[in-house]
């Protein structure tokens, strides 16, 4: 079977779907591809609360990230038994979690998502081709002609053609597959400059992919079969740790120095709207309430028999290998699995308790709160993909606040979006521990989606010209979803005008035009002025 469309854009996460819409608005016709169950990604189907920025409720996202954010707030006042206090919460946070402002069910997400999808499905301008995954590419020169999509399950093939063929997926799938230049891991010293690079390249050194789960605290015994490879990850513990790797003491992302996490299910003494403020230390200190996607005391009595919390912490990080150009990718996939389920019997059995006994045998699986079959996420969440050899490559020194020494991060003539996270990377396949840097808020330059040499190819996911250091702070959730929505739009830009990627970054009346037209649909290009910064 074959398909002909404007655009074709592989991979479903929050970047595929920004792309998918910014290039539907401009008229373009769209297949949107995905291999897992859910549209959506690292907020979907990996089960990852958003990681925003401080003033992610005044300004610093698209506007259409911001109405997926409301979308998501309003399906709860619309279906949810919210308390009234918790619907007339403007800035409501169903979860109450400390990781954000907006902490909530993966499911709520996907029906948002798919609302926001729906008027194009419904007129045949978008085909959203699910479960597939790419396997094949056709190139002629610099162009990509068609790419091979398989069916994750019975294995049938759709061969797809379009002028311009967007890359999101996790792990920038389409880059071997079509030949298109990239790195993977840590770049030299050498190369990029960076102060906090190694002086030779690590290829297979990538931050660690986690699955991520979800729970409840209920009565009753809810113990999972004990893992096969329990033993194994029980004893298991890095040079780094503190202790071992199943326990409550683990690295704190901001000095790598081990401390004591607690843990406390359904605490009620915590704040009853939270604020949440990554900038402020301390909220991750209560790993129950740091990811809590559902707060019961939102909800009328007897709604939520617990609250859920979200299992992303730093015991389930995978540091056995990558997943990246190794033969053993499934293996790994399947190892970091049995990690999860093995971090969740031990808090059932041996996790020590504040009252000095030990296992929590009321914590209970929510497989259908995550909607994978085993009972954890669908997908794992990955923090690092392969990245383009782009036009422009952003260094850690170009948004580092020790390196630009109180000017602000690098403004860009390119900007095509903002962002902002501290440069976060978690510990890593190749032994390392957290590597954490602050920055300022900065911006997204259009260089950093194009390849060097393919034509036609557009990186619309943490797949983009950064090095694996800088790359720690353009791979959050508002981030991806900006630079999925300036890639779509390129592409439908381009169509437009008959020009290519290369041309619009080179040209200026092409350039202003193209941010013009980003600027209307709510992308901010600029930071406004922010007393610090």
């Amino acid at each position: 079977m074959e398909m002909h469309t404007d655009v074709l854009i592989v991979g479903g996460g929050l970047g595929g779907v920004a792309a998918a819409l910014a290039a539907l608005k401009a008229g373009s016709s769209v297949v949107l591809t995905e291999e897992y169950d859910w549209l959506g990604g690292q907020l979907t189907s990996q089960a990852v609360p958003p990681d925003e920025h401080t003033w992610v409720e005044q300004f610093g996202v698209t506007g259409s990230y911001r109405a997926l954010r409301e979308g998501i707030r309003d399906y709860y006042r619309a279906f949810y038994p919210l308390t009234p206090r918790s619907r007339s919460w403007r800035e409501l946070n169903p979860g109450a979690g400390w990781v954000s402002r907006l902490c909530h069910e993966p499911r709520v997400a996907v029906a948002v998502i798919d609302s926001m999808l729906a008027r194009y499905r419904g007129s045949g301008r978008l085909r959203v081709l699910q479960p597939y995954r790419p396997v094949r590419a056709s190139t002629d020169g610099d162009r990509v002609t068609a790419v091979v999509l398989a069916h994750r399950d019975d294995g049938t093939e759709i061969m797809a053609h379009a002028p311009y063929v967007l890359d999101a997926t996790e792990t920038g799938e389409l880059l071997p597959l079509t030949g298109t230049e990239y790195v993977t891991g840590f770049e030299s010293q050498a190369e990029t400059g960076e102060p906090s690079a190694p002086r030779q390249a690590q290829p297979q050194n990538m931050q660690a992919i986690s699955v991520c789960f979800a729970l409840d605290h209920v009565d009753g015994d809810h113990t999972i079969a004990r893992p096969a490879s329990y033993e194994y990850w029980r004893e298991y513990q890095p040079e780094f740790w503190g202790d071992r790797l199943l326990s409550w003491r683990c690295p704190t992302p901001r000095t790598g120095e081990p401390i004591e996490r607690s843990f406390t299910p359904n605490p009620g003494d915590d704040p009853l709207e939270v604020l949440a403020d990554q900038q402020r230390p301390g909220g991750d200190m209560n790993l129950w309430t740091f990811r809590r996607i559902a707060a019961r005391r939102n909800f009328e009595d007897g709604a939520y028999p617990s609250d859920i919390t979200l299992v992303n912490w730093p015991m389930i990080d995978y540091l056995d290998g990558s997943i990246i150009d190794v033969p053993d990718a499934d293996r790994h996939v399947a190892a970091a699995r049995d990690l999860s389920r093995s971090v969740l019997y031990w808090m059932q059995t041996e996790a020590p308790r504040p009252d000095g006994g030990t296992g929590f045998p009321g914590l209970r699986l929510r497989g259908d709160v995550t909607g994978g079959a085993d009972g954890l996420a669908q997908a794992p969440y990955i923090r690092e993909s392969r990245r383009i050899r782009a036009l422009y490559t952003v260094p850690e020194q170009d948004l580092s606040l020790a390196v630009r020494d109180g000017k602000g991060a690098v403004r860009y003539a390119d900007s095509v979006g903002i962002g902002m996270y501290r440069i976060d990377l978690h510990p890593s396949t190749g032994g390392d521990n957290y590597l954490d840097v602050g920055c300022s808020p900065f911006e997204i330059p259009l260089g950093a989606l194009i390849p060097q040499r393919m034509d036609n190819l557009i990186a619309a996911n943490k797949n983009i010209g950064t090095t694996h250091i800088s790359n720690g702070a353009y791979r959050l959730h508002p981030i991806e979803w900006n630079i999925g929505e300036a890639a779509g739009a390129l592409a439908a830009f381009c169509l437009e005008k008959d020009v290519a990627p290369h041309a619009v970054r080179e040209k200026e009346e092409l350039l202003s035009e193209f941010q013009g037209g980003l600027t209307r649909s709510g992308v901010e290009l600029h930071w406004p002025r922010i007393a610090g910064y």
